[in-house]
């Protein structure tokens, strides 16, 4: 059997370990220390934003601006629907609604028009929402101008779930960067990773501080272990803090190389005029974390997004249908959403394709040579 391409694997180059031996040496392993501090920075520079708090994972992030906004159990909050669970999944932990909004079709993000509708029918229900979450989904920043005025306009914060769009621009401002507060994930199939790990960003000085306290259990300053508030185990260890440093070192690298990856695939699938891609809004810089198409059956003599995926698989490549909308999970099919069939569509449509920055030339011809094969037979 070939072996294996994956849909977007973690990428490791040779600064990671010289953070990650420093905090051996040194014996810096718990939680916290030099490799921490200096990611944070390396955040707040490359993002422009004041102040980063390093945690576990960027769902913690999520789960803490939540809290921080003042979210509890009854409350509503206006949540995209085309994500992944994790951004959903903090509302619930609090006890809280949440409000699902279709997206639109220029970005497959939250849709502005919907937004402010939803909010307006919820204020009439009297249940202002506390909070708007939008998606910069697959690296491709929303509209996220537009989503901030109509969220200002009726005095509700905003926060980016930037997870998928480190080093995603809108006219050179980084996504995460435009609401009260955003989130990053550096889980292992991110443009970066920490193995596991994720940040809360903001200009807020206020939030950061008391997200670092709950994250580190809530502790009071006190010799004794003493507790005023619930806190949490969320604080990024500085062993895999170390390995964002030396992942930062390259990250410009690794945006030109995902971007790269797309435009090879651009290059060679275009000829079929079936297949759709994703063009970047003017003033819009994606991260391009991962090639996506769009490939409609009526259109291609019955050929699916399936039986692409199918086809790779077969030869131990893997792919991965778009998002399964949040108002279609099982778990979340009850909540109110507010639908114009955008995300649906992508959802029946769409595939990922593999988009690692470290795909060789080998691999990207293995997978365009069987996605072309199936187009020709």
């Amino acid at each position: 059997m070939n072996p294996k391409i994956w849909l977007s694997s973690p990428h490791m180059g040779s600064e990671e370990f010289n953070f990650v031996k420093e905090a051996f040496d040194t014996n810096w392993i718990a939680p916290l220390g030099p490799n921490v501090d200096g990611f944070e920075h390396d955040l707040e520079k490359f993002t422009e934003v004041k102040y980063a708090a390093a945690l576990s994972s960027g769902t913690a992030a999520l789960h803490l601006a939540l809290i921080m906004l003042g979210v509890e159990a009854g409350d509503e909050v206006i949540c995209q629907s085309f994500t992944f669970s994790a951004t959903a999944n903090p509302i619930v932990y609090l006890g809280a609604t949440p409000i699902f909004i279709d997206s639109e079709a220029d970005t497959w993000n939250m849709c502005p028009d919907l937004l402010e509708q939803a909010i307006k029918e919820r204020i009439v229900k009297g249940k202002k929402p506390k909070a708007v979450i939008p998606v910069h989904l697959y690296g491709m920043p929303a509209k996220i101008e537009r989503i901030i005025e109509i969220a200002n306009k009726y005095e509700i914060p905003v926060i980016e779930d930037a997870a998928e769009a480190l080093g995603s621009t809108i006219n050179g401002n980084a996504a995460g960067s435009f609401g009260q507060m955003g989130i990053l994930s550096f889980n292992g199939n991110k443009i970066i990773t920490t193995s596991g790990g994720g940040a809360l960003i903001s200009n807020n000085e206020k939030f950061i501080n008391q997200a670092r306290f709950l994250a580190t259990q809530a502790r009071d300053a006190a010799p004794h272990y003493q507790h005023s508030q619930i806190g949490y185990n969320y604080r990024m260890s500085n062993v895999c803090a170390g390995i964002g440093r030396g992942q930062m070192k390259v990250i410009a690298d690794r945006v030109n190389q995902r971007r790269k990856v797309y435009n090879i695939y651009l290059q060679h699938l275009q000829e079929f005029s079936n297949i759709e891609f994703l063009p970047e809004p003017k003033g819009y810089f994606s991260n391009r974390w991962l090639t996506t198409i769009l490939i409609n059956p009526q259109n291609n003599n019955g050929i699916t997004r399936e039986a692409i995926r199918l086809c790779l698989e077969k030869e131990n490549i893997e792919s991965r249908p778009l998002w399964k909308p949040m108002h279609l999970q099982p778990v979340f099919q009850n909540y109110p959403s507010y639908i114009n069939g955008i995300s649906e569509k992508l959802f029946d449509y769409g595939l990922c394709l593999p988009s690692g920055s470290n795909l060789t030339e080998g691999d990207l011809n293995r997978v365009l040579i069987n996605i072309q094969q199936l187009f020709l037979n």
